[in-house]
């Protein structure tokens, strides 16, 4: 039997970066889970990780571990669930390229997902929109870059590693105007891209340079901008937009608030859910489809499609014929 050290590496250089096309975040994430099921099982077997075989990799210690991240680490019912789909994942691996593992893979997948609540989908008003464009700031080394991510943002609908991940020969600012994005399981879209974005991005130094395979997008030490330095520069920015309603509370705004503000504005716009489902690399339209849950203008355009009747088109009861006293009179003679 294989040991856990040759199964997890092929597991992840194979099963996840060649068969499925992961991503490196996503690789991170399976990565990260992996870690502490195998720290928890050394400490469970009391022995070091080197040393531990295919049998330690039980079912038990799978609902051992879950318990664990959720008393001692105090982990959500999401982050528990995020875990436990990791572990699916190894575990459906496990049984189909190691056949004596298929009864615990089974006991493994048998184990449900907690009950969550569906995460808040949060997105900008266009009025936020505005007003973010507006106080954006004109003048500075920064302030060009700063203005073409943020439009190319709410342009796309990208991802923040899409983002970073753009180089300068992947933006065709020719025409027609589009961006390459290299989104989730190794999969490549082209997304339009509007003339007034074409022009910021025209404008900065990586793209002067002419350097195609340089990034799109470097800090302010010249180095590729970083998933965390986006959203560091995306907070900065936002700060100041809060949420209206019962109670003021600040909205703390995301790169990823951008993509779900323009599948919002898309869908608004009438524009058909498979067209916003490949602009956005959704695999399935199910996940294209939730948008149409979280705007009130959508909703308010569908009950106004269908008004209720006037009044006037109501159609009158017909008078009976115990109500016609002519009729009555007649029927007493006889």
């Amino acid at each position: 039997m294989s040991t856990v050290g040759q199964v997890l590496f092929s597991y992840f250089e194979d099963h996840l970066k060649v068969q499925k096309g992961l991503r490196p975040g996503s690789i991170k994430s399976y990565r990260d889970t992996m870690k502490l099921f195998l720290s928890f099982t050394a400490q469970a077997c009391h022995k070091p990780v080197t040393r531990l075989n295919m049998a330690d990799l039980s079912s038990q210690r799978v609902l051992e571990f879950l318990q664990m991240i959720e008393a001692q680490r105090h982990n959500k019912p999401q982050t528990r669930n995020q875990r436990l789909a990791g572990l699916h994942t190894f575990y459906r691996y496990l049984a189909v390229q190691y056949p004596e593992m298929l009864a615990e893979a089974q006991r493994v997948e048998a184990i449900p997902n907690k009950r969550t609540q569906p995460p808040t989908t949060r997105y900008l008003e266009r009025d936020e929109i505005d007003r973010l464009f507006e106080s954006l700031p004109a003048t500075g080394h920064l302030a060009l870059r700063d203005q073409a991510l943020l439009m190319l943002l709410y342009n796309t609908g990208a991802r923040v590693q899409e983002v970073v991940d753009l180089r300068v020969g992947d933006v065709d600012l020719d025409g027609p105007l589009r961006a390459r994005l290299h989104g989730k399981g190794d999969k490549w879209r082209a997304c339009p891209i509007w003339p007034e974005t074409a022009a910021l991005i025209r404008q900065l130094d990586t793209v002067q340079s002419g350097d195609v395979m340089s990034a799109l997008f470097v800090s302010n030490r010249h180095h590729p901008m970083t998933r965390f330095g986006v959203y560091k520069l995306v907070r900065r920015h936002t700060q100041d937009l809060t949420r209206t309603g019962a109670h003021e509370q600040r909205k703390v705004v995301s790169p990823h608030v951008f993509r779900h503000s323009t599948a919002v504005y898309l869908l608004e716009s009438g524009v058909e859910p498979n067209v916003i489902r490949a602009w956005l690399g959704h695999v399935s339209l199910d996940t294209t489809n939730r948008y149409a849950e979280i705007t009130m203008r959508t909703k308010q355009a569908a009950l106004d499609a269908c008004l209720p009747p006037t009044p006037s088109a109501v159609r009158p009861v017909a008078a009976g014929w115990r109500k016609d006293q002519d009729l009555m009179k007649w029927l007493q003679t006889l």
